[in-house]
């Protein structure tokens, strides 16, 4: 049977990858609807039985278009004997960094006091440097308004479809069916994750209240997580066509991002809108995001009186009374400063932070975050990627890893891309509390886009996305 499934995944591979060649542009469509169904789909496949190396090969199809599409480029780019952009500041810092990486793939653990195997190393330097490869990639495209609006629509069409999914989900598909679907020996036995939330899934997937009656269900969708659903419905929101068709559709996303009750990932979105508003010197979506501050607010109340429910298991019981022992129970209070998700993300960064402070020269890959965990290595520093960055590469990587994206984001603003410039500053804003390019979505879609918008500096690439008067519609 493993036989059958591979010769079907290399043939689909085939065509997708043939695809990426002839046209690389493609990649980003492939990224944006692939990488959003990319953990339902291995999920379901672990529960057929395509597992182990099997289920591994078939993982990496978004690094093999990834690396296909740049081979295209590149090539063409050699026939061309040029560049297809010319270098800035944000290109030779994406450089350097992704440079840094690999001299730190190389250098012995040892001699940095981190304890990572090879198998830690690899998975951290691909984690570090996709985004470099999809920067790159973005950069090296030469895409008009059409294109752009193209993949903005598509983007929104994938976070429409995420949220009904993730919202008829919560209410009509019991919690007990997503304890046995195989989800959780595939977070747990193929991925390595060492989960404790309620039937040994994510911790996430459900909002603890502090009752020992029920739980609180979160929009997970087909991303298996809430955070990966909201960061998509947040770069969907801030790239949202100026179109009536993209009103009911961004109402959609807007109601699975409630449901994700992800607090920062509205606020992000908040963030966002003030500096489309600034980047495009309108006041509108300076009321938008006061709108959404004040939904907020209101959903963090309201939420835990409407919210869908499920209930705890006795074994998770067991856990949830140990846990309340050893850290205190839950508050039940989305905006209360001990709130548990809040104490534990502040806690994480300033630990991190510390821990770059203490140990200048980093620990190596693999030691940090998502990592660390699946691989059973001790955790340096976890939930902010600029943390978790000192903690791998020094301080230099971290300065390096801030620098770039400071110099994106700059960019942008200056390119007259305004609607990315959003994007991006929201998604820099996440990373202050969370791993963002640790979800694939992010690292490739984002990062891939926002090279392709940094700026424009050859006159057939002004030719091509238009005059700078009507850039705030692009994507």
């Amino acid at each position: 049977m493993t036989a059958v499934e591979l010769v079907v995944y290399a043939l689909l591979l085939a065509v997708a990858a043939a695809a990426v060649w002839r046209r690389p542009a493609a990649a980003l469509y492939l990224f944006v609807v692939g990488l959003a169904l990319h953990n339902a789909v291995m999920a379901a496949l672990y529960s057929a039985g395509v597992r182990g190396s099997t289920l591994t090969a078939i993982a990496a199809w978004k690094e093999i278009l990834l690396v296909v599409a740049l081979a295209r480029v590149i090539r063409d780019s050699a026939a061309e004997r040029r560049l297809p952009f010319r270098p800035g500041a944000a290109d030779w810092l994406a450089l350097a960094y992704g440079l840094l990486v690999v001299v730190y793939a190389l250098v012995p653990q040892s001699a940095l006091g981190g304890v990572a195997g090879r198998h830690a190393v690899a998975l951290a330097a691909k984690h570090d440097l996709v985004p470099v490869g999809a920067f790159f990639l973005g950069r090296s495209l030469r895409l008009g308004r059409s294109e752009l609006r193209r993949l903005a629509w598509t983007a929104l069409g994938t976070a429409g479809f995420v949220a009904t999914l993730g919202i008829v989900d919560v209410y009509a598909v019991p919690i007990g069916w997503w304890r046995t679907n195989g989800v959780v020996d595939y977070f747990h036995k193929q991925l390595g994750y060492d989960y404790n939330g309620t039937g040994g899934l994510p911790e996430n997937f459900i909002y603890n209240t502090g009752s020992e009656q029920h739980f609180l269900r979160r929009l997970v969708s087909t991303f298996l997580s809430p955070l990966a659903s909201g960061y998509l419905m947040v770069a969907a929101l801030l790239l949202l066509p100026r179109r009536r068709l993209a009103v009911p559709l961004g109402a959609i996303a807007f109601a699975g991002l409630l449901y994700t009750f992800s607090r920062s990932s509205l606020l992000a979105l908040a963030g966002g809108l003030v500096v489309l508003a600034l980047a495009a010197r309108d006041w509108r979506p300076l009321a938008l995001a006061a709108g959404v501050v004040a939904v907020t607010i209101g959903w963090a109340h309201v939420f835990p009186k409407i919210g869908p429910t499920g209930h705890w298991t006795k074994a998770d019981l067991v856990h949830q009374r140990q846990h309340a022992k050893a850290s205190g129970p839950a508050s039940g209070n989305a905006l209360s400063e001990s709130e548990p998700s809040l104490h534990e993300h502040w806690v994480e960064l300033k630990d991190g932070v510390h821990t770059v402070i203490h140990h200048p020269q980093g620990f190596g890959l693999g030691n940090v975050g998502q990592t660390a965990s699946r691989t059973g290595t001790p955790i340096k520093a976890g939930e902010s990627n600029y943390t978790e960055m000192g903690a791998e590469l020094g301080i230099l990587g971290s300065v390096l890893w801030i620098a770039w994206g400071l110099a994106v984001l700059v960019g942008l603003w200056r390119g007259g891309s305004v609607r990315m410039t959003a994007v991006f500053a929201a998604i820099l804003a996440l990373a202050v509390q969370t791993d963002v390019i640790g979800d694939p979505w992010v690292a490739y879609v984002v990062w891939g886009l926002a090279g392709t918008l940094l700026s424009v500096t050859r006159p057939q690439e002004r030719l091509a996305v238009g005059p700078a008067a009507p850039v705030a519609s692009r994507a």
